[in-house]
């Protein structure tokens, strides 16, 4: 398998698997996958990386990104992980072999705080996270509502090398 960053040509394939992940109602809030455009705007452009395939015709077998925490200056060096891989995929170290290299680039991008949210019944998330030096800083309890039911989150984060305070 081999990662490089996300480009353009790419849109189907990313948006096809975020909608892979919709549906098992594990991943997100989300109902259907948002456009490209969207897309886009949402994600960090120098911390999107695509899994490409080692078969015949290679293509997207997962992806990665980073998305901005929240838009105050004071939290500019914190984002928020994704990471989905294709149905077909799954259970190919895709997922490691994505997060282990976001965490790699985070650093030279800035940031020094990565999280994520994951419902707890997604464990195969929780431990792909733990695994890669995440850990459980909270439950987030009844968060968000999901076909007619609350639900909770994790809260997981991974700190990385700090740079000096700056204001």
């Amino acid at each position: 398998m081999q990662v490089r960053p996300i480009t353009p040509q790419d849109a189907p394939a990313v948006l096809e698997i975020y909608r892979q992940g919709i549906a098992t109602d594990q991943a997100t809030f989300r109902r259907a996958p948002p456009d490209w455009a969207q897309w886009d705007a949402e994600h960090i452009d120098n911390c999107r990386f695509a899994a490409i395939g080692d078969d015949a015709t290679p293509s997207v077998i997962g992806w990665v990104a980073l998305s901005p925490m929240a838009s105050a200056c004071y939290y500019r060096g914190v984002a928020t992980v994704s990471v989905y891989v294709a149905q077909t995929s799954k259970g190919r170290g895709v997922g490691r072999t994505l997060l282990s290299h976001v965490i790699a680039a985070a650093p030279a991008a800035g940031f020094w705080t990565l999280q994520s949210n994951i419902f707890p019944e997604n464990t195969a998330s929780v431990n792909l996270h733990l695994a890669c030096g995440f850990r459980v800083v909270g439950r987030r309890e009844r968060i968000g509502s999901m076909n007619g039911r609350w639900r909770d989150t994790l809260l997981l984060e991974l700190r990385l090398d700090y740079p000096e305070p700056g204001d």
